[in-house]
């Protein structure tokens, strides 16, 4: 990995945190559907599904990343 793939990942680990945290802060109202789905235990199934695409978006981007990086050096 080189030094731009790695900055984008730190970047977005710094990030999620913050943007959980200020989602949390944005209404005192408790959500009465984010609680059915706790109760029910689909809000996991949400999660998953949310992470799974993150991490596909990531791999993808790792991938064109070493590509481009590739064809620059074979480009020289």
């Amino acid at each position: 990995m080189n030094k731009r793939t790695l900055r984008f990942a730190l970047l977005l680990l710094l990030c999620l945190p913050a943007l959980a945290t200020m989602a949390q802060e944005s209404g005192n109202a408790p959500v009465e559907m984010a609680n059915a789905m706790r109760q029910n235990g689909k809000i996991y199934v949400v999660i998953a599904v949310i992470l799974t695409i993150l991490a596909g978006l990531i791999a993808y981007v790792v991938r064109i990343d070493r590509k481009l990086t590739k064809l620059e050096k074979e480009s020289r």
